[in-house]
This record gives structure tokens, C-alpha cells and sequence, in this order.
């Protein structure tokens, strides 16, 4: 809990006076453990806090006991939002580091997206549901960071200033077709990284000419690779081309840093019925074809890995938190309890660490030390 205390000790409390009863990092370790082990909202947090007490008392000094749920929540309504994603974004980066350390990781691909928590919208104030901008480190299985969609724009305006947040020195980011723009494609070159972006029909005439390109059959493409796998009944094909021959492409349309154009094309085969996707991409490394097809591959797992886990396993589209900076801390606060349990290196699946979690105290403790 050393690198949690140090990288979240410059956070200002937004208490005054005789409200700050409670230390604020140790409200915060209460509500992370809490969250750990499948709290939801503050009256959880509370009541976990009281049922868990003694073992709180191993590591925390809790001087005005227990705090109550309306301590959690006028915290984490309260805390600025950019500082606490300040702190998460140094504990990460200390984290993330000694895991790579661990694991032997060079360089690897780094996955964005954006994700909204349904219930947290307010009818009464006119407010839309939060979404969130997350990046992830695919390799890692760990949360880089993660700004707000301000509520009168999208997730274009946001990303830049995700980008900003993160060490992007040897990655490869990823995203849809949305944030195939020639701002996310200059900043991410800005910041070290690459990008491999998904290119659709909100760039129509760059799009048209890639496919031309792709498509040309007296210019071939510099590489292929093909694999093929299946289960359930399902067989799917994967043919994966890239075009490293792009200066024209990179002239023409003044896109940023292009290098090269890959395609996917997908064939899906059930019950006899097949079915072929095509999708193009826009590359600032000349990848292999082989290395091209795991990086596309490997963005989809910000929706299996994080998005889908925080809905099924953590319940984060039925969060109902409204109030101020609640829905945004509290988001940043699961994301903060995912990382330490994916980098637990326990086998086990997620759903399972929340549980054992909540029921071991050894093993909760364990998830806490590591932080």
C-alpha cells in the first residue's frame, strides 16, 4: 500500500474543517478494498467498512472510526476529477511498469475506446449518462487511464487529451473508425506511439482510395497472411494484406505519419451459411501482414477484457451514482479495483478474485499490498 499512499498523497481533500474526521487516503484504501470485493455504491462501502473493521484495523489507523456512507459519497462527489486521474495515471505507470518488468513485455498495442454507464444520467438537472474514454494495455490486461466525454461533444475531442495522460513510446494504438482523424493520428505520433485506425465511410474520399489501392490487381499487395480456426461450428478465415507503397495516399490526403494500408477480410462459416467482411485500415508502421492481424485482433479485446467485465461482472451499466464528480471518480475507482485483480497472478477468472476477495481476507489483503 506504500506506492497507493505515496502516489495518491498530493490528492487535496475537498473537506473543510471538522468534516475531515476521516483520512482521506484512508478512505479511499476502505473504498478500493470495498470495490474489491463487489461494493457498488457508498452505503455498500459503508457498510463493508463496519463488517470488515478488524481487518481494517491490521493496516489502517482509522482514528474517527468507520466512516459513513455519507463520508464516501460527499468524497467522492467532491474530489476533482482530474487530480484523482492524475494519481491513478502515477500509480499505473509505477504498476504497469513493474509488471512489464515481470513479464518480459517490450512494446505492445494500446487500445481505446469509449464506453457509457447507462444509469448514471439525471432527468431532474438535464444530465447525460457518463462515457468514459479508456485506454488499455492489451499485454498488460491493465487500465492506462481514461477521460470524460464532455456532454456536448464526443469522444473525438476527448481522446487527445487521454493520448496526453499516457507513455506511448513503442505502442501501437488502436481504434475504430470514429477516431480515424488526422488530429488522433498527430498526436498520437506526437506522444511516440503509432496507430493502426480504422478506416470507414466518415473519411469517404481517403477511404475510396485505399480500397482502390487494396484492390488494384497490378499492384499486389508487399504481404499476406492467412489463419484459420474454429469451434462450436463456427470456421473462420482470416486474410490479412498490407500495402507498404503509401506516399501518394500520405501527400494527397495529408494524413499524418501513413506508412501503409492493411485490409482484413473475415469469412465466417455456420451451419453451412458463410458470410466475408472486409475492413480497412490505416497503418504509421510498415507491419508485417502476420504482426498487422494481431493488432487488429488485439483491439477487440478492450470490449471482451474491460467493457464487458465492467457490466457483467461489476454491474457499471446499472451504477446509479448522479451527483457532481460521483459518476466519474466512481468509475475511475472500478477501473483503479480491475487492474490490481488482473495483475494478481492467480488463474482464476475475474468474477472468481471478486469473490475470493470478499470472502478471504488473506487473499483480499494479498490484492492490497501489491498496490
Amino acid at each position: 500500500m506504500e506506492r497507493f499512499r505515496r502516489c495518491f498523497a498530493d490528492l487535496d481533500d475537498p473537506r473543510t474543517g471538522n468534516a475531515q474526521r476521516h483520512d482521506l487516503l484512508e478512505v479511499l484504501l476502505i473504498a478500493l478494498a470495498a470495490t474489491l470485493c463487489g461494493a457498488e455504491t457508498s452505503v455498500d462501502m459503508a457498510l463493508f467498512g463496519r463488517a470488515k473493521e478488524p481487518f481494517l484495523r491490521r493496516c489502517l489507523r482509522l482514528e474517527g472510526g468507520v466512516p459513513s456512507h455519507d463520508t464516501f459519497s460527499r468524497i467522492f462527489r467532491r474530489l476533482d476529477p482530474d487530480a484523482f486521474e492524475a494519481a491513478f495515471g502515477r500509480f499505473v505507470r509505477a504498476f504497469a511498469g513493474e509488471i512489464e518488468g515481470q513479464r518480459g513485455d517490450g512494446g505492445g498495442v494500446v487500445a481505446v475506446d469509449g464506453k457509457t454507464v447507462r444509469r448514471s444520467f439525471d432527468k431532474q438537472h438535464g444530465s447525460r449518462p457518463l462515457h468514459m474514454v479508456s485506454a488499455w494495455a492489451v499485454e498488460q490486461r491493465l487500465v492506462l487511464g481514461q477521460r470524460k466525454v464532455d456532454g456536448k461533444s464526443n469522444e473525438i475531442s476527448a481522446l487527445p487529451e487521454l493520448l496526453a495522460l499516457l507513455a506511448l513510446e513503442g505502442q501501437i494504438v488502436t481504434a475504430d473508425a470514429m477516431h480515424c482523424q488526422k488530429a488522433t493520428a498527430e498526436a498520437i505520433i506526437e506522444h511516440g506511439g503509432d496507430y493502426c485506425l480504422a478506416l470507414k465511410g466518415n473519411q469517404p474520399a481517403l477511404s475510396k482510395d485505399v480500397t482502390l489501392l487494396l484492390d488494384d490487381p497490378d499492384a499486389p499487395p508487399n504481404d499476406v497472411a492467412t489463419t484459420t480456426d474454429g469451434d462450436h461450428g463456427r470456421i473462420e478465415t482470416r486474410r490479412a494484406e498490407v500495402v507498404h507503397d503509401t506516399a501518394w495516399l500520405a501527400e494527397t490526403h495529408g494524413f499524418p505519419g501513413l506508412q501503409a494500408v492493411g485490409k482484413v477480410t473475415v469469412t465466417r462459416e455456420v451451419d453451412g451459411q458463410s458470410t466475408t467482411t472486409t475492413r480497412t485500415y490505416l497503418l504509421s508502421k510498415p507491419l508485417s501482414a502476420a504482426r498487422f492481424a494481431e493488432v487488429v485482433r488485439a483491439h477487440w479485446q478492450i470490449e471482451n477484457s474491460l467493457h464487458w467485465v465492467l457490466d457483467v461482472v461489476m454491474d457499471e451499466d446499472q451504477a446509479r451514482a448522479r451527483k457532481d464528480h460521483a459518476p466519474e471518480n466512481l468509475a475511475r475507482l472500478r477501473r483503479f479495483a480491475l487492474n490490481l485483480l488482473r495483475a494478481h497472478p492467480d488463474k482464476g477468472s475475474t468474477r472468481g478474485k471478486f469473490k475470493r476477495a470478499g470472502w478471504d481476507d488473506a487473499f483480499l489483503l494479498k490484492i492490497l499490498t501489491s498496490a
